[in-house]
């Protein structure tokens, strides 16, 4: 008996001195080790124990070597056990910080990734608007950057393929950026219609209405039999898109962030109205938060309710309502709160110029997606320039004479020319024009493409348009980015020619419209 317990602690001993020595396959031996123990006790328990019942050679000592045998293995047992379970613990706590830290240092850096890239296109935006100032060139200062960096990219793409392929992964966190709140830089201009349209007589604001309608349906049927008509012809055959890239959607974090700005900054500009130095300024947090906000809300209403109540007009009414809210408890009223919202002075600016600030930056980033499409556009280039081209003008002599036709005021009819040209252009078009409402303009062009949002696919339908190339070139020809917006979210086969179209439509309309005899001879159709 003394002999068994002697040897006992030797084992022990022995058993430890190997578990410390393979830490990291210690579950293993564990593992194996129990499955041995319940598969098979006795005969593992006569066999440790053979020894120790030979040297004392009596029945008694055999019981008592055979339950020893027993009470030490399951005295081995627990101990691995307990150990097992504190290294597992041990390791799995490392396993989790590692993963919590290497989480942490990738969003860090995907948030200064995304900080250098936006920066540097908005950086360029602002450099080529400084020069194009001081040069006094009247041409779209970004129109011309866009040119500029597709143009370097293609150049790069022959040469050195792999820096073109490297500036597309480095730029892309900035794409993904402008594509996910694209909608939200052209709400300042809905947002302040109704000082837009006071100085509109009803009569008017009718005409506008039926122009805007009757246009839109006409431009998107112009485009889209041009573009039948000419596939028939050169009897192209379809071949699939580059991937594109989608943002991710909008998160509750988000939302509720979004909301505690909006709920602290509002109760800070009632107690100090000029708390940063002028009311435009204490008044952009909590109206840019508002603005946000209500895209958020409205992007994720359900898909049916988005048909008739878009979420670009969720997010225009939340900031309407926040403003009208303001004026009531300050009593200031709506119209300077709405002032205030879209200064157009970049010394006090407002929550809209900080939005519409990102206008020339979108146009900048279409030089990206045309050179991610580039094959497309080779391979369909007869369709795509031909339908786009046609559609352009048709939209604006249409426009200038339907408006002469119908009564407009000259300088009404001058501010609504560019209806089927996404904002950013539109407003670089008008510019070229003496007298033109530029609000009304980009007041217009968003509406123009919130019919085309809501009606575009069952127009679509209805004018049995059954081509990709026919439904994207038509919807983009017709109500540019927001129509492009609500078409590919329920048809990706039209996107590419969505995104192609969007881009060539407002700029073969910045072309044509910065040549002088094109602006003069619209004026002479307009009448004035």
């Amino acid at each position: 008996m003394s002999t068994f317990f002697s040897a006992a602690p030797n084992n022990i001993h022995s058993c430890f001195r190997s578990h410390h020595n393979s830490l990291f396959f210690f579950p293993t031996c564990v593992t194996s080790s129990v499955s041995k123990y319940q598969g098979s006790h006795q005969r593992s328990s006569s066999v440790t124990f053979k020894s120790v019942r030979s040297k004392h050679n009596r029945t008694s000592s055999q019981n008592t070597t055979v339950f020893g045998g027993l009470n030490s293995s399951r005295f081995l047992h627990t101990g691995f056990e307990k150990a097992c379970s504190k290294r597992q613990s041990l390791i799995m706590s490392s396993g989790s910080h590692s993963a919590s830290t290497a989480t942490l240092s990738q969003n860090v850096v995907g948030v200064l990734h995304l900080v250098v890239s936006l920066g540097i296109i908005l950086a360029i935006d602002n450099f080529l608007k400084k020069a194009f100032v001081a040069a006094a060139i009247k041409f779209p200062s970004a129109l011309f950057g866009m040119f500029c960096i597709f143009s370097i990219l293609i150049v790069l793409d022959v040469t050195v393929p792999s820096v073109a392929t490297s500036l597309m992964k480095f730029f892309q966190p900035a794409l993904l950026f402008i594509q996910r709140w694209l909608p939200l830089f052209y709400v300042p201009s809905l947002v302040v219609l109704p000082l837009s349209v006071k100085s509109i007589p009803p009569a008017s604001g009718i005409k506008i209405c039926f122009i805007i309608v009757g246009g839109w349906l006409a431009s998107l049927a112009v485009a889209g039999y041009t573009a039948i008509a000419v596939r028939k012809l050169v009897k192209t055959e379809m071949t699939d898109a580059e991937p594109m890239a989608k943002p991710s959607p909008f998160s509750s974090l988000e939302a509720w962030s979004w909301s505690g700005i909006l709920l602290i900054s509002f109760v800070g500009a009632l107690v100090n109205p000029t708390a940063l130095g002028t009311s435009a300024r204490t008044c952009l947090p909590f109206l840019l938060a508002s603005t946000v906000l209500g895209y958020i809300v409205g992007s994720g209403l359900p898909s049916e309710v988005k048909k008739v109540f878009h979420p670009i007009i969720c997010c225009a009414l939340s900031a309407d309502l926040a403003a009208l809210a303001y004026g009531y408890f300050s009593k200031s009223g709506l119209d300077p709160v709405l002032a205030s919202y879209l200064t157009k002075v970049s010394s006090n600016p407002g929550a809209g110029d900080i939005l519409m600030g990102f206008l020339g930056s979108v146009i900048l980033s279409f030089a990206f997606s045309m050179f991610q499409q580039r094959k497309l556009v080779k391979r369909h280039a007869a369709e795509i320039f031909t339908s786009v081209i046609l559609s352009c003008i048709f939209s604006l002599y249409s426009t200038a004479l339907i408006g002469r036709l119908v009564g407009l005021e000259s300088n009404l009819t001058v501010s609504i020319l560019p209806r089927c040209i996404t904002v950013a252009l539109a407003l670089s078009i008008v510019s070229l024009f003496e007298g033109a409402n530029s609000s009304l303009t980009a007041a217009v062009v968003v509406v123009t493409g919130l019919v085309g949002a809501n009606f575009v696919q069952a127009t679509l339908d209805k004018l049995q348009f059954r081509d990709p190339i026919a439904r994207g070139i038509a919807t983009a020809s017709s109500a540019h980015g927001l129509g492009t917006a609500a078409l590919s979210a329920k048809e990706p086969e039209a996107l590419p020619f969505c995104a192609i179209a969007y881009a060539l439509n407002g700029i073969f309309g910045s072309l044509i419209c910065s040549i002088p005899a094109v602006r003069q001879s619209l004026l002479a159709v307009i009448g004035s």
